[in-house]
């Protein structure tokens, strides 16, 4: 997935940036232009606009980005519980396979040639229905992801260009992709704009911060070493990073 993704994203930047890039030009750099009545009108529309002189490359994690915003938290987040039901009912097909596989390997001797034929055959159909299934699912998630990356990346491609252009940078390269899968060799870690752009499209997407996962109660005793009897131990945290995307495979 990640590659793919990461393949869609930097040709949507580099679509959507150049088209910021041409109209913050046309309408930013240049001053306003005198009537056209008049020849120095014609002498200004004709002089090419003035270079800037911006020479600073800095980078920014595209993907990194997306899933650091308020709004893709908040979106990603959703489409993972959207996703749930078709995660238990993959793991349900799963287990059903795992569980006619462990009953051939501890009986399958014990069973008739036509019954032991018959458990096989029923295997091997519901072994290709579900990695079909999975492949499905998938894509379905492929898709859906792509779809909220793309509408995130369409908003945040202005905000990476204004924020590039008001710092004094010339060129900003994605490190979505670490070498030597991605351009970047080496960069330090000053150069890098991907937080401040997070900070940035959150301001202008107005998409509050998702709330923290709440901290769990303190049991009795806690700090002192002592554990009230038949008290249950406390259950490891499973949350998973808010930048990563929701799982979309079922459990082997």
């Amino acid at each position: 997935m990640k590659s793919k993704f990461a393949r869609f994203l930097l040709a949507a930047l580099f679509a959507l940036s150049a088209s910021a890039l041409a109209q913050a030009g046309n309408s930013d750099a240049l001053p306003a232009a005198p009537s056209s009545s008049t020849p120095a009108a014609a002498n200004a529309a004709a002089e090419p606009p003035a270079p800037t002189g911006a020479t600073r490359v800095g980078t920014i994690n595209i993907e990194g980005a997306i899933y650091a915003s308020n709004e893709g938290q908040r979106d990603f987040e959703a489409l993972s519980k959207k996703l749930e039901p078709k995660q238990n009912e993959l793991k349900g097909l799963n287990d059903e396979v795992e569980s006619l596989k462990k009953q051939l390997n501890t009986s399958g001797d014990k069973l008739s040639e036509d019954a032991r034929a018959t458990l096989v055959k029923q295997i091997e159909q519901k072994q290709k229905s579900l990695e079909r299934s999975v492949q499905d699912a998938r894509d379905d998630a492929q898709a859906q992801q792509n779809e909220i990356a793309q509408r995130i990346l369409q908003k945040m491609a202005p905000v990476i260009v204004n924020y590039a252009q008001t710092t004094g940078f010339g060129m900003i390269v994605d490190t979505s992709n670490a070498w030597p899968q991605g351009p970047i060799l080496w960069a330090a870690p000053t150069v890098d704009i991907t937080r401040a752009v997070v900070d940035a499209y959150n301001v202008k997407s107005g998409v509050p911060a998702p709330p923290k996962p709440a901290a769990p109660l303190q049991k009795p005793g806690a700090g002192t070493g002592a554990k009230p009897a038949g008290a249950a131990q406390p259950r490891p945290q499973t949350t998973a990073p808010a930048t990563k995307p929701p799982a979309t495979a079922p459990p082997k």
